[in-house]
């Protein structure tokens, strides 16, 4: 049963998957009202999930619990608005560039917008700065935060504080709203073994008043609940099936056709050089399609006077090989030319 001020908290086959695998599986746990529960284990083994889904922050994904009577997954709104959350890295860091004082109001502001109830706004300005001042003030004496021992009393910055300050600053902030449930992140973080023990000691006070504190830690004290966690056998992301074989690399062969005969190996494919796209050097009794050098039987727009007479003078010719080729000529060039011309044309005319 409950008590006026804390939770009892019960967990059964509590369990919650991520994108990764479970963060933590098969959680059991009954503990009463104003109970000191530690949750040990090493870093990355699901405290922090296991402490947020018990809170209400976190969905699980299997089983249930119960947090002062309201059962989860169903009921998270309703655990939210009974467990508060102390120094939760990541979740709800301290702002560095305020003041104690600033940090102080900021936390009150922000319960008495969303924890009060309505009526409570129809009130005076001056009666609800006089009880935002009175809850402050109780906060910082439960927490164990004495605001005139530090360096620049309530005007010391966020980023002046020691660690163990720190902690009892947002242990005030989370009392503020006198939560049945307190929940605490990574508390033996930077601490040294004295500050760890007065860490401790000031739970121990506040489990003492009513209210229940889940405290996460790499190593729990001896008079404390204990929850363990720890890799599960199979709580680690699923093994990946054989991976399908890779697809044969096609052979590319530069410069290879289709009609390429199949069995042959041509010199592209033996060397890797591309391969001679000129025709097989065999004879080959069909016509070449290049050009012959030879001049063919069309008409050619200069007269070949040489094949027509064997005297003419070619104009185009050079001068040496136009001496040799009229070497023993003595007849008339005029004439010549013109019936050279006029046997080339006949030629032609024939073919």
């Amino acid at each position: 049963m409950d008590s006026p001020h804390g939770a009892a908290v019960k967990a059964e086959n509590f369990g919650l998957k991520g994108p990764r695998g479970w963060a933590f599986r098969g959680v059991g746990l009954d503990a009463a009202p104003g109970s000191l529960i530690a949750v040990e284990g090493p870093s990355g083994s699901g405290r922090t999930c296991l402490l947020l889904a018990l809170t209400g922050r976190m969905k699980p994904t299997e089983g249930h619990a119960e947090i002062g009577r309201h059962r989860l997954p169903k009921k998270m709104a309703a655990v939210r608005r009974i467990a508060a959350l102390g120094p939760v890295p990541g979740v709800n860091d301290l702002d560095q560039s305020l003041t104690v004082a600033e940090q102080l109001r900021e936390g009150a502001l922000l319960q008495r917008h969303y924890d009060a109830p309505i009526r409570s706004l129809l009130r005076p300005r001056a009666e609800r700065r006089a009880a935002a001042a009175a809850r402050i003030a109780a906060a910082l004496d439960t927490a164990g935060l004495d605001l005139a021992t530090l360096p620049k009393g309530e005007r010391t910055t966020v980023r002046d504080l020691e660690r163990l300050e720190a902690v009892r600053l947002s242990v005030a902030i989370a009392l503020l709203g006198s939560p049945r449930l307190l929940a605490l992140d990574d508390l033996d973080m930077k601490l040294s073994d004295t500050e760890r023990t007065e860490v401790w000691t000031l739970l121990r006070s506040i489990a003492a008043r009513g209210t229940t504190v889940v405290a996460v830690c790499s190593e729990a004290p001896a008079d404390a609940v204990v929850l363990r966690t720890g890799p599960q056998e199979d709580g680690g992301a699923p093994e990946a099936g054989p991976s399908a074989p890779a697809a044969a690399t096609p052979k590319v062969t530069w410069g290879a056709r289709a009609q390429d005969k199949p069995g042959k190996e041509t010199e592209a494919e033996a060397t890797g050089a591309p391969e001679d796209p000129k025709p097989d050097p065999e004879p080959d009794p069909e016509p070449d399609p290049k050009p012959d050098p030879k001049p063919d039987l069309k008409p050619d727009p200069k007269p070949d006077l040489k094949k027509a007479s064997g005297t003419a003078q070619d104009a185009d010719a050079d001068a040496d090989a136009a001496g040799e080729a009229d070497a023993g000529t003595t007849e008339d060039t005029d004439n010549d030319d013109t019936k050279g011309a006029d046997d080339a044309l006949a030629e032609a005319g024939r073919a």
